[in-house]
């Protein structure tokens, strides 16, 4: 039987990644743990949200060095997504943020603030935030 602290590293990895531009989520891995009752609740939610946090993170700055850097010419950036990213942090700037765990979009926004080197006090506040909200609300509905 794997350690607690693998359930936790395994939660922390694959939130990361989610938060990147690969396609795959975390949360039915949080819900099935959280329906288990194997790891403590406030953990697993600081647990997932700081490694979607900085999956989120990562995002950020791969956007601040370009989307010309060797990392991008590797996984394609939809432009499609871009674009829509860029329609709403124009309209509403840095507190879209706070919906950048919307499936779809989400990465896309994340790696539009660093292309247009949004404040980054103002992303990590929004970006936690939302990233906080999800895990909770997730969490909240499998632990009934």
């Amino acid at each position: 039987m794997p350690s607690v602290f693998y359930h936790y590293l395994n939660v922390f990895v694959v939130s990361f990644l989610a938060s990147t531009i690969l396609p795959f989520g975390s949360e039915p891995l949080v819900a099935g743990y959280t329906h288990k009752e194997i790891l403590d609740v406030f953990t697993l939610l600081m647990v997932a949200t700081f490694g979607n946090f900085f999956g989120s993170l990562a995002n950020y700055y791969v956007g601040r060095l370009g989307h010309k850097t060797v990392f991008s010419k590797i996984v394609k950036i939809d432009e499609k997504k871009l674009k829509k990213a860029k329609i709403l942090f124009d309209k509403y700037g840095n507190p879209v943020l706070f919906f950048s765990w919307v499936p779809v979009i989400g990465d896309a926004m994340t790696f539009f603030a660093g292309l247009v080197k949004s404040d980054l006090k103002a992303f990590a506040f929004f970006v936690f935030a939302g990233k906080l909200f999800r895990y909770a609300i997730i969490i909240g509905i499998f632990s009934l």
